[in-house]
């Protein structure tokens, strides 16, 4: 979101300094490849975050509940887009009218600040996870520790 946050900057600066911040059809002089590196690690991130989401489901569920664990990941997934939804929204209406981050034009906007507050609730997210990983065992050394072994079957799996 840094990398998002830099070139929404780098956008509004351009369109500010072409007086372009009041025209809603004008198109501000800015190659496209500006948004290259911020699509490249978006897609890198989701791919990284979608398999190892879905492999720690198919992973860790019991082994009655691993045809339900794609349903579980498409659930959690359902419940981010969810949650961005709700947080756009609050983001709205906090801004007000006076200085709002999200306007209709958003040259005059500051959607900047959006995704600074996304950079700051990813950082957040971050240590969140990091204390939650180092307090999860996983489920064959929790097995392993209790004298149950996997069975051949699930261990290929893995």
């Amino acid at each position: 979101m840094i990398v998002v946050a830099l070139t929404e900057i780098k956008r509004l600066r351009s369109a500010t300094s072409h007086g372009l911040t009041n025209d809603l059809s004008a198109q501000i002089p800015m190659s496209v490849f500006w948004l290259t590196p911020q699509f490249l690690l978006l897609r890198v991130r989701e791919a990284f975050t979608y398999i190892g989401h879905l492999d720690f489901f198919l992973r860790e569920c019991p082994k009655g509940m691993k045809i339900m664990s794609t349903g579980l990941f498409l659930s959690t997934l359902s419940l981010g887009f969810f949650v961005s939804s709700v947080l756009v929204t609050i983001v709205h209406k906090v801004t007000g009218t006076k200085h709002p981050w999200l306007p209709d034009n958003l040259n005059q906007g500051c959607l900047y600040d959006f995704y600074w507050l996304l950079a700051i609730l990813s950082c957040l997210n971050l240590v969140i996870y990091l204390v939650f990983a180092k307090w999860y065992v996983y489920k064959d050394r929790r097995l392993a520790d209790e004298g149950i072994e996997l069975e051949e079957a699930e261990v290929a799996f893995h």
